[in-house]
């Protein structure tokens, strides 16, 4: 456990030096921004794309693996929508918490530190992963707040929806890559090195960025975002490791899997709260608290997966 918290102590002492850097105004919001941008546009899509261009198809996609993370993500999300519901809260609000209950930062902070963590071997389970979040339940919670506000889906919706996917970088130099893979396609040294220089500053971006954004973040709304993140980092890696489990999942991929479910809260569910007015407050508490103490319950899942 010593060891593998020793591991995981560099990355988030990065979060940390970017949080220092945000809270004495050194590092301002709008360089934040500027800084997110660089590495959600250009490195992370420089590394996603070297990633899965080593890939194939049949190395990055599993039946077993989809069914289980899908499962174990939807029961943590009807648990998240039936608290909310519990507490008499309205759809938009009941779906926005289950979303933070399931929703991990697997782009700015699992590729970069479960890669290096768990081996080469974790990039295909942690992009699948990824698309689900994205593809899947970004859609889900997108069609819900929604259709909530407006009273009902509209075909409209489904075409705002497909031209998001198309345009998020993250899912378009993804498919970038497994298309130079499966085209068996030829990578010149310098594209190669081009890609490999530029994603290398995902890493340190991406943590430096989560950092500064947590320091414009408050901690209003405890209680709420207190169980939200409770959900995030305990039941969601509990749920995924039941369903590998029930699933067949090949033991590494399912390490893996439940590593990716243990991360805090994705910065991006803060984007679309914000953007929906739905909850902000509630998922920017959730997000600053579930990063604090995973620095302690991400170093003790990586320590569980790898030792079972």
């Amino acid at each position: 456990m010593l060891a593998i918290f020793l591991k995981t102590l560099p990355f988030f002492a990065l979060i940390g030096l970017g949080w220092g850097a945000g809270r004495l105004r050194f590092f301002p919001p709008e360089a934040t921004a500027w800084l997110t941008k660089f590495v959600f546009y250009f490195a992370l899509s420089a590394m996603l794309f070297r990633f899965s261009a080593t890939l194939s198809l049949s190395e990055l996609f599993s039946a077993p693996f989809v069914m289980a993370y899908l499962s174990g993500s939807a029961f943590v999300w009807a648990v998240g929508i039936a608290v909310a519901k519990a507490r008499r809260l309205p759809l938009a609000e009941a779906a926005m918490e289950a979303h933070t209950c399931m929703t991990g930062n697997t782009g700015f902070l699992g590729v970069p530190m479960l890669v290096v963590l768990l081996g080469p071997a974790a990039v295909g389970p942690v992009l699948m992963v990824l698309a689900i979040d994205l593809i899947v339940f970004s859609s889900l919670i997108t069609l819900l707040v929604t259709g909530a506000q407006h009273g009902r889906v509209s075909p409209a919706m489904f075409a705002v929806l497909g031209l998001g996917l198309v345009k998020n970088p993250m899912i378009v130099s993804m498919l970038a890559g497994l298309g130079w893979a499966g085209f068996h396609l030829p990578t010149p040294e310098p594209l190669m090195e081009f890609v490999t220089i530029l994603g290398a500053a995902a890493t340190p971006g991406a943590l430096f960025a989560i950092g500064a954004s947590l320091a414009a973040r408050s901690a209003e709304r405890i209680r709420p975002a207190v169980w939200l993140s409770f959900a995030k980092l305990v039941l969601h890696p509990l749920a995924a490791a039941v369903a590998a489990w029930a699933f067949g999942v090949e033991p590494y991929a399912a390490g893996v899997m439940v590593a990716a479910a243990a991360l805090p809260v994705a910065g991006n569910v803060y984007i679309l709260a914000a953007h929906y007015g739905v909850a902000p407050q509630r998922v920017s508490a959730a997000i600053l608290i579930s990063t604090a103490f995973s620095i302690l319950t991400v170093p003790a899942v990586i320590a569980w997966v790898t030792a079972s």
